[in-house]
């Protein structure tokens, strides 16, 4: 999907390293999801379709130094936009099951 994407949208953050030693030096973290997911309703309201890839180790390596981003920014993932595909199956959605999946004041 994404070789096939119009646009391929490819958000960085400052963090040199995830360390999860103390909750805010996660923040950066957190906060570009937000923005990823900000990107994906965005598109969406625009009618357009996202797909999304996350580069792990060496590609993200590669991609980075091709980029040439400063050695202290992350790419979190690579995100395609276009419009969908008409003709495209639409896959079913799985139905949670609330009654199993939500606790009120205990673990069963």
């Amino acid at each position: 999907m994404l070789k096939n994407a119009p646009y391929v949208v490819i958000p960085v953050f400052k963090c040199k390293e995830l360390n999860g030693e103390y909750v805010s030096k996660l923040n950066p973290f957190s906060t570009i999801w937000c923005v990823i997911e900000n990107i994906f309703l965005a598109a969406t309201a625009e009618g357009l379709a996202c797909s999304m890839r996350i580069p792990l180790n060496e590609e993200h390596d590669i991609v980075t130094a091709k980029l040439k981003a400063p050695s202290t920014y992350m790419i979190p993932v690579f995100i395609g936009i276009g419009y969908a595909n008409p003709v495209e199956q639409e896959l079913e959605q799985n139905t949670a099951d609330l009654e199993k999946q939500i606790h009120y004041g205990r673990w069963r």
